[in-house]
């Protein structure tokens, strides 16, 4: 028994070598890409596979014209917008498209294509207009020297917007997207130079008065949260809070009393106790 156990475990060692050596890595026929470019604010990522001509005809022999292709190899080229993207004159929502393209020798239809499960399967039988987020018309170019190898670059990039550029053989398309940078800005620009938000106010508020801190300065802010975003009954809570504590009860019980009523529009119980077990405190107290 020893004798066959020991033949078994032999064989075995024998066939596991015999495995590992068959898992030769060999190069990919279409190696992978990731591409990240920094665009105004955002960024957009492309994922793609890049077949090499090796000899062959592209458009209008290995691609044909008037198909549906992949734009690539493997699965189709997926395109990430960090934030809403303009293109023509369609905004799509922030997120990943897949890339199709129709290519033809004077005209090429770029698709962004909702559905990302069709990988490179995609065909005009299963092609379906409703996962249609945009798609555009761009004219081909022809260049020189060539691109051996397919390639995807963003390219021409402002402040405000960049080109995807799809380049194989002697053929390039540019497709141009914009992101709402000036509008970002813009925002950003009118916030800060407005001061500090009304949310922003309450928070400093309620941590001064947690802490012990300046309750002059914490009612200062947090009648400033209240300039900014109107009468909120969890902020006046706190601001009738402040108010207590500083020993002003007529003050105190006027903002619990409107904090109450706020507090019972929105159906908030937790809240309409906790100021009428206030005003109940405070009753009296000058």
């Amino acid at each position: 028994m020893k004798l066959i156990s020991g033949l078994f475990l032999f064989m075995a060692c024998l066939l596991s070598g015999f495995v590992l050596e068959a898992q030769i890595k060999t190069p990919a026929a279409s190696p992978s890409a990731t591409l990240k470019v920094s665009v105004g604010l955002g960024d957009v990522n492309i994922d793609y596979s890049r077949p090499s001509m090796k000899g062959r005809a592209i458009f209008g022999e290995l691609v044909p014209f008037g198909k549906i292709w992949r734009t690539g190899a493997n699965s189709a080229t997926k395109v990430t917008f960090s934030d809403k993207a303009t293109i023509g004159t369609v905004t799509l929502d922030k997120g990943t498209y897949a890339i199709y393209t129709i290519p033809n020798a004077n005209e090429w239809t770029v698709i962004f294509y909702k559905d990302l499960t069709m990988g490179g399967n995609l065909s005009e039988s299963n092609f379906k207009e409703t996962e249609v987020a945009t798609k555009v018309v761009v004219r081909p170019m022809t260049i020189n020297p060539s691109f051996e190898t397919f390639t995807i670059d963003v390219t021409d990039i402002t402040s405000k917007g960049a080109n995807i550029a799809i380049m194989w053989d002697k053929t390039a398309v540019k497709v141009p997207f914009t992101y709402s940078t000036d509008d970002a800005v813009m925002s950003a620009i009118k916030s800060k130079m407005e001061g500090p938000s009304g949310d922003e106010y309450f928070a400093a508020a309620k941590y001064y008065l947690d802490e012990g801190k300046d309750l002059n300065q914490a009612l200062a802010w947090i009648k400033k949260s209240t300039e900014k975003n109107g009468e909120k009954f969890w902020v006046l809570r706190q601001q009738s809070l402040i108010e207590a504590k500083l020993n002003d009860y007529a003050a105190a019980r006027k903002t619990a009393e409107r904090s109450l009523a706020l507090a019972k529009e929105a159906k908030n119980d937790d809240y309409v106790k906790m100021n009428a077990d206030s005003l109940k405190e405070w009753s009296g107290k000058k």
